[in-house]
């Protein structure tokens, strides 16, 4: 039995060793417990970039049916104004400059001369052509009482003939009646006669002479007639000599018909220019207005006089400038267009007109701002008020422009004739 028993534990002892060790795979780490405050948060977050992106919305309906409706925009516009060419009146030789790209000018002031030598000489001529004119006709004014005192010399002496005709005819009656009964004899009597036929002849030629004094008088007086010495037509014809040639030496001077900046000068010292050759541009920009070209259908709400908002690219949004559209154009851009467009065929395309609408701005703004011709502006028209018109009912009671540049050379000449009229019509012209 302790046999066996022996036996048996190295059995055991064999069957209890380990057995041999294989690779032990990773262990999967425990997922988180869920988190339930996360997803509210996200939900929270949602909630209100709705609420932000509905009430945006919200917001740019309302701004659009209050105001934005009621604007007509357009970045299609650009600033025009006048562009005052200077040309010269006559031809000549340009002796100066007085003004030069980009300067400032006045209105009156000298910007090109031109030789005067010609013209000067003109003008001197006139004037003593005016001055012997008016002696002239200062002499026939003389001379009208020296005619009448002829006339009254004459008929004088027609009546003083007759007398001698009348005693003579006397004479030769009492003398033929005693001529027959040889009181008196034949002798007598033909001198009787021809001395009545002498004092005949004296008398005709009283008359004739009497007759051509009358007609001397006549036309004495038809040229002085109801005239003075000032407004006697040969005065007056002489007159307009000496103010035409006046204004040829003035025109030798080109005056800045308006205030602005000198643009395009092509004219040079030396050069000889002919009438109507453009020397020169002024640009007045106190006087600039806006050209805006609105679609077709952007112009069922437009009238005369609403109000206009612009930018101009070269302030930027920071400077506003306000406006009113002061008329809308009579035709679209194509229909004035060098080469209009012909649609009269089967593929035509349709394309969108665009009509020019002037904008008149406002001279404070533009004297603190001033635009360019040309510039680019962005417009923005107020709509809401219909109640203008859509086209001018009335002509304009002001000239569009106007100018008093070339008055003052029409005055001096008028001064300057009657003071060639006053010395030398002495006591007539009184």
């Amino acid at each position: 039995m302790s046999t066996e028993a022996s036996n048996a534990e190295p059995v055991a002892a064999s069957s209890a060793a380990p057995a041999p060790a294989t690779p032990a795979t990773p262990a999967k780490p425990a997922a988180p417990p869920p988190a339930s405050g996360n997803g509210k948060a996200r939900g929270r977050g949602m909630l209100w970039l709705s609420l932000v992106v509905l009430a945006t919305a919200i917001g740019w309906v309302a701004y659009w049916f209050v105001f934005d409706r009621h604007v007509e925009s357009t970045d299609n516009a650009y600033v025009n104004g006048n562009l005052v060419q200077i040309t010269p009146q006559q031809p000549g030789t340009v002796v100066a400059i007085a003004a030069d790209e980009t300067d400032l000018v006045r209105a009156g002031q000298s910007l090109v001369r031109l030789d005067p030598t010609d013209a000067q000489l003109a003008f001197e001529q006139a004037q003593a052509q005016l001055a012997q004119t008016v002696r002239e006709v200062r002499a026939l004014f003389s001379s009208s009482a020296a005619l009448a005192a002829a006339v009254t010399q004459r008929e004088a002496e027609v009546a003083r003939v007759q007398g001698s005709v009348a005693r003579t005819g006397e004479d030769l009656a009492r003398r033929q009646p005693l001529a027959s009964t040889g009181a008196v004899s034949e002798e007598d009597v033909r001198h009787a006669a021809s001395a009545l036929n002498d004092a005949r002849n004296q008398l005709a030629a009283a008359q004739a002479a009497a007759a051509a004094a009358r007609e001397q008088l006549a036309a004495n007086q038809a040229q002085i007639a109801g005239t003075r010495i000032a407004s006697h037509p040969a005065v007056l014809r002489a007159g307009a000599r000496v103010r035409e040639a006046q204004l040829a030496l003035t025109r030798t001077t080109l005056p800045a018909p308006v205030d602005g900046y000198v643009a395009r000068r092509s004219v040079q010292l030396g050069m000889r220019v002919q009438p109507g050759a453009p020397l020169l541009a002024i640009v007045p920009l106190a006087r600039v207005w806006v050209d805006a070209n609105f679609k077709e259908v952007q112009l069922r709400d437009m009238r005369i006089g609403q109000p206009v908002m612009l930018h101009a690219d070269l302030y930027g949004s920071k400077v506003e400038y306000r406006g009113r559209i002061a008329g809308l154009g009579m035709g679209t851009g194509a229909a004035f267009a060098l080469l209009p467009a012909q649609n009269a065929t089967g593929n035509w395309i349709k394309v969108v007109q665009r009509v020019p609408v002037r904008i008149a701005l406002e001279p404070a703004q533009l004297s603190s701002h001033p635009l360019r011709i040309g510039l680019s502006m962005q417009v923005r028209v107020d709509v809401s008020d219909r109640s203008g018109l859509t086209l001018a009912n009335a002509p304009p009671s002001q000239p569009a422009a106007s100018t008093t540049a070339f008055a003052a050379p029409a005055r001096e000449a008028d001064a300057l004739i009657a003071r060639i009229v006053a010395e030398n019509a002495g006591s007539h012209g009184r």
